[in-house]
Formats: C-alpha cells, structure tokens, sequence
C-alpha cells in the first residue's frame, strides 16, 4: 500500500503543472533557449582555451578537413564541396597577397552578386585578415561612390556581370584603389584581372596567423545600412557579432543534415551571416540562386532536396501571388527562416504550401540585440522573457511623434509604455552587449545612442524601430522611426531619392516619403515638389533621372506636384499629412502621377488608374 504522501505529492505536482501552464506557458521554453544560448557560448569558450578559434571561418576551414567532400555550395547545378570552396579561397588568398599586396587588416570592397566567386573571394579575403566590405549591387553613381569611400579600401573587387556599373564610376574613383575584376581580361584601364591568376595559383593555405584573431571584437566585415536618414553606412560587423547571427539556424532546431536555399542578395547580413555562416556552423549545405523568382523556387526546393529556406516578407508575398499549381505542397521544406512577413501572407503560405514552420525573428545590421519566434505565433517577430532580459535588456518607450525623438518626462527621463502600446525599441550598451557603431562615421555613431535614458550614465542604443509587445510577451513590428521606409525589403532612403530627384534644373523643393498600398509590404516611394519659377514640369525627364541613378526599389511611384512646399516650426519638411492623404485622387486636389515602366514616364494618376492599383491590376 502506497504511503499517504505520495497521493498527495502526485495531487501537488499536478496542480504546479497546470499552475505553470496558466500563469507560465513558455517557461520551459524559455529555459530551453536559455541553455541553448549559454551551450553556444560555453562551446565557443572551450575551442578557445583550446587553442581553436571561435570564428566561423575556423569553424569552416576544420570542416574543410573533416568532411572535405560533402557538399558546401549547390550553384545553378554545379556542386563545390567544403573542400573545393577552401582550396579555391586559399588561391584567392596567394594572389592577393602575392600580386595585390594586401596585408592583415586592409579594408577591400566587394561588388558581386550572388555566385559561388562571392564566396570564393570572400573568404580568401578573410584568410588574410582583410575587412571585407560587402557592397549593394544595385545602388548605382553617387551613392555607390559614397560608399566605397566611406569605407577606405585598399581594393575594390568586381564580378563579372558588374563591368557595366565599374565603367560608370571608375573616372570618378580614388586614385589610390586598386581594381580588380572577377574575368580573365578585360579592356578597361588599370584594371587588374582575377581568373587568369588563379589559374597557376597555390592551393595551399596562407600562413595561419594572417587570420588568426582571439579577438572576437575585431572588425571582420562592414555591411551598408541605410539606416535612419541619408546615404548607406558601413555598419562595423566583429567576429562576435558573425558568430551570434550564425548560430540562428541552430537555435530554431536546423542541423547539419539540412539543406538552406538562398535567394537573398549575399550583400544582407540575412543571407551572408545567418544563411553561409549558419551553414558553416552547422556543416550543412547550402544552395545558391543568382536572384529570387517566384516561378522557379518550389522547382528548386524539389529539384536539391531543400529542407530550409530564408525569407524576407515580400519574398513570401510574391510566392503566394503566383498562379496556384499541382503539387505546391510536394516539397521537403520544414523550416523558413526570416523577418517581416505579415500575418495575412503568413496564414496564406501556410495553407497553400504546407505544414511548414515559420521561424520570424528580428535583429538589425548594427544592433546589439535580436528577438526570436521559438512559438511560431503568427504576426510575432520575436518574444522577450525574463531570460532574455537579464543578459540582453532592453525596453519599448514612448516616442514624441511630432518632436521626432523619444519623450522625456519633466525630470528629463525617459519613460516605458504599457503593454499593447507602440514604443521605440532600445536596448543597452555594455561590455556583454556593444554597439560597433559605423565605420568612419563617428557623427552617426553617435546618433544611435540614447544617454541618460532612465538613470543619470546609462547607455542605450536606438534602434529606430517601433515594436508593440503583448500580454504573453510577444513582439510585433509596428512602424519605422524617421525618414527610412522599407520598400521590396530594402530600407530606402529619403534623403537619398530627395537629392537625386532635386539636382533636375525645374525642380525648387522635394519631399520624399512613404505611403502604404493595401496589400503591398511595407512603403512605396513618393515624391512631392514645386516647381523653380518659370521652369515646366518634364515627366519623361523625371522617370529618366530616378531610373539612372538609383536602385529599381527606391524609384519613387508616386509624384505630387504642389504650389509650395509645407515646413514644420522648427523648418523641417511636413511629412504627417501627406503621408495620411496618400495617392488617392479623390482626396488629393494636387496634381498626381504614376510610374509607369512600359511608356518610361510618369503618367496622371487618374482615379481608374488608382483603382487599378488597389485592386491589383497595375503590378508594382
């Protein structure tokens, strides 16, 4: 016969059970994340006393030896192994140090797009110890100009299929960069070429303390943010922040067995830091598309066995667009992994392509801390808990919309918002956190920062972001602090398209913004502007300046000619109202006008144009 206490014992275990499913139903969860994190960083710990690096590119060049011919990168059906990626990274490294003089901690700027070559180079450059620059292949004169110099190369490197984009600013280069291009010849003057080189080049490994680092704060790469306002910078990215990003597959349950399709720009912290060196840090494959087409992905995903793919959410927008097809939901993928699907394309994927897990997080270029949707809680980007709190903190606070800063109370604090209320994201600077900040931009460093934010000496970083957070914790994206907004998941810059579309003779004021288009993510490009006196309005003249110098996505669609231009009090362009009237002709007695790509102008926009555009008729 059982002893009195046991029933009593079983009764009390129950109800602390159901207990802790009423008032605590992540705690588990939250645990098992917990000993998941502090698991990554003791593993990182223990390489390190033992004389191993813990940086992913350690990480890869012991994977190399380990399991030399499992495949690494699937390119367009070509199959490159661990091995073949790091004795080709290893030829690139022996050319550059031999023929391009490069030494540990030179910076070179890398304009490629998406190729197994942006890998191969990428990495030699990083057995040297460079500090690689990944550049946007799409922004184009100016601002291209603006970021090469912003990160002082030693060397710009070039792909193939971006000789086009090279001849059109190397008049206008520095003198002192050396240029080099991904062919074997090529026409253009003082132009290095690569492929011949690399032909009779040594496969063996360069000396190892070229990248040997057991600094895990050391700068490794520099990837170009928008950020809030103005042209790109170069956001300082350490080898510590490469091996927290590349540890996101893991932390939603991939393993070496997957295999990740990419379609991101390699340029995206997503697909270069959570997509090839999450790879690495599991030794897992890899598949490598040119550019993303809705027609093609599922194909893909059957064709290589693909078990993860990454996303953005206009990705997943543009997936459910498409004609639905047989099969849709004969496919291997269980995981999808990445940021800003709403929650109505989120439910549709999900019904139309299968029992897959939608793994949102959130986490920026440059920032110190990032958010994670273990649960799988439509429309969340993340979730924040005890935990999580206690070794990253960080707070939502109120935000004074017409100052443009964050409020502050009378005693000059800031102040927290309730729950279920939008507030700005800011979270803590410390030895454990650190804010790299922007390389040679100590100006917009320094602007990321909130001092004296809730006691006197406090220090936090502002993410620009306004995230909502709920009863259970939850994280929800709200809106964009600022003049960026995100179009075709680029942040684009206001300031940028206001100057490019301000150096036309006949134009006096732009005011660039974003408007929001039902069922469209995030914000499409507007423009509006007076006239200089006695100059006319040229539309062909307009569409030609934006289509030249700036990226596909941040062609403003929209145009509002005004008699003049409204400022705020303290003489800052009025934004608030304009973006609330949108581009409906029914509400705007303005003159308005449309992008229209097939007659390369802008046209009226008449209200059956706009219904169009609503209804989804006329494609953006």
């Amino acid at each position: 016969m059982l002893p009195l206490w046991v029933p009593g014992m079983a009764v009390g275990m129950v109800s602390l059970h159901l207990l802790q499913k009423l008032l605590f139903p992540y705690l588990w969860q939250d645990l098992r994340d917990l000993l998941q994190a502090m698991g990554h960083g003791l593993s990182a710990a223990v390489r390190r006393r033992r004389g191993q690096f813990p940086t992913v590119l350690g990480r890869f060049v012991k994977l190399a030896q380990e399991q030399p011919h499992k495949p690494f990168l699937i390119y367009d059906g070509c199959v490159h192994t661990y091995q073949d990626v790091d004795r080709r990274s290893n030829q690139v490294a022996q050319v550059f140090l031999h023929q391009g003089g490069l030494k540990k901690g030179d910076t070179v700027a890398l304009l490629m797009t998406n190729e197994p070559n942006f890998i191969h180079v990428w990495f030699g450059l990083a057995k040297l110890g460079c500090v690689v620059a990944f550049l946007n292949f799409t922004i184009r004169f100016k601002s291209l100009l603006h970021c090469i110099s912003n990160c002082e190369p030693k060397l710009l490197v070039v792909g193939a299929d971006m000789l086009g984009t090279l001849k059109e600013i190397l008049p206008s280069l520095q003198k002192d960069i050396d240029v080099w291009v991904v062919t074997k010849d090529c026409t253009l003057p003082s132009v290095h070429t690569l492929l011949d080189k690399l032909e009779g080049a040594s496969e063996d490994p360069v000396p190892v303390h070229l990248h040997c680092d057991n600094d895990l704060k050391s700068s490794v790469l520099y990837i170009f943010t928008s950020g809030t306002t103005g042209l790109p910078k170069a956001a300082v990215i350490t080898n510590l922040q490469v091996l927290n990003a590349a540890g996101g597959l893991c932390a939603f349950g991939a393993t070496k067995n997957d295999i990740l399709y990419i379609t991101l720009p390699l340029y995206h912290g997503s697909a270069a830091l959570v997509g090839i060196c999450g790879c690495i840090e599991l030794g897992a494959t890899c598949v490598l598309r040119k550019k993303f087409s809705a027609s093609n992905f599922w194909n893909d995903c059957k064709k290589y066995n693909v078990t993860l793919i990454q996303y953005i959410g206009e990705l997943c927008h543009y997936l459910c667009n498409q004609p639905v097809k047989e099969g849709e939901k004969d496919h291997k993928v269980r995981l999808a992994i990445g940021n800003g699907i709403r929650s109505d394309v989120w439910r549709e994927f999900l019904d139309r392509f299968g029992n897959i897990k939608i793994c949102e997080f959130y986490g920026t270029t440059e920032g110190n801390i990032s958010f994670l949707n273990h649960a799988g809680k439509i429309g969340a980007i993340g979730r924040t808990n005890f935990f999580h709190k206690l070794f990253s903190p960080s707070d939502l606070i109120k935000y004074d919309f017409q100052k443009d800063e964050p409020f502050r109370n009378k005693h000059g604090w800031c102040e927290k918002v309730k729950k279920g209320e939008a507030g700005l994201l800011i979270s803590k600077v410390n030895t454990k956190n650190p804010f790299f900040g922007y390389a040679g931009n100590k100006r917009e460093t320094e602007k990321k920062l909130l001092h004296d934010v809730f006691k006197k000496g406090d220090l936090y970083l502002n993410s620009g972001d306004l995230l909502v957070q709920d009863q259970e914790n939850f994280l929800y994206f709200w809106d964009r602090i600022g003049d960026t907004f995100r179009w075709k998941g680029e942040n684009v810059s206001t300031a940028e398209v206001s100057d490019v579309v301000g150096m036309l003779d006949f134009i006096q004021d732009a005011n660039v913004y974003g408007v929001l288009v039902p069922d469209h993510e995030g914000k499409a490009g507007m423009v509006a502007f007076t006239l200089k006196p006695d100059k006319t309005l040229n539309l062909e003249q307009i569409y030609e300046q934006v289509v030249t110098c700036l990226p596909s996505y941040a062609c403003p669609l929209f145009l509002r000619l005004q008699e003049t231009m409204e400022m705020t009090g303290t003489l800052k362009q009025q934004k608030f109202r304009l973006v609330g009237e949108g581009f409906n002709p029914s509400v705007i007695t303005d003159p308005l006008y449309f992008f229209d790509s097939s007659k390369k102008s802008y046209v009226p926009l008449t209200k059956e144009l706009h219904a169009k555009i609503l209804s989804g008729q006329m494609k953006l």
